[in-house]
């Protein structure tokens, strides 16, 4: 009994640390929600990071893309809450900006940007995406 609760208890455990860990890396600092729109017309909302540079918001997709950038590229506009002020955006990939926002996200996000890039791959081929103020 006492080997089936270990058994039982180390992978449960680890994954619950590996729930907090993931949490902390993503969530301790600023965080944006994006809304998409589904197939089905439905709202769907993603919590992203972010970066400004020259004037611009950027978001990050990764090379192998996202359901949310899937969406992205299919509806054309989205909508960003950033604090307490919610914009629509149409969106342009910037892929040569791709080194500089890489190096800009990792200095924001510091260990947090580390942990997803050991756990999701490298961040070789994200792409930024430059968010345009719909007016």
């Amino acid at each position: 009994m006492k080997y089936l609760l270990w058994a039982i208890g180390v992978p449960v455990g680890l994954a619950l640390a590996f729930l907090v860990l993931q949490t902390l890396a993503s969530e301790r600092v600023e965080v944006v929600e994006l809304t998409t729109t589904d197939e089905a017309g439905e709202p769907q909302t993603t919590r992203l990071w972010v970066m400004d540079d020259e004037g611009f918001q950027y978001l990050r997709v990764g090379a192998d893309g996202s359901g949310w950038f899937s969406r992205i590229l299919q509806n054309g506009e989205i909508q960003v809450r950033r604090g307490d002020t919610t914009t629509n955006y149409t969106v342009q990939q910037r892929p040569e900006k791709s080194e500089k926002i890489n190096a800009m996200m990792q200095e924001k996000y510091t260990w947090g940007d580390s942990f997803f890039a050991i756990v999701l791959g490298s961040r070789d081929g994200s792409i930024p995406l430059e968010l345009h103020p719909v007016n």
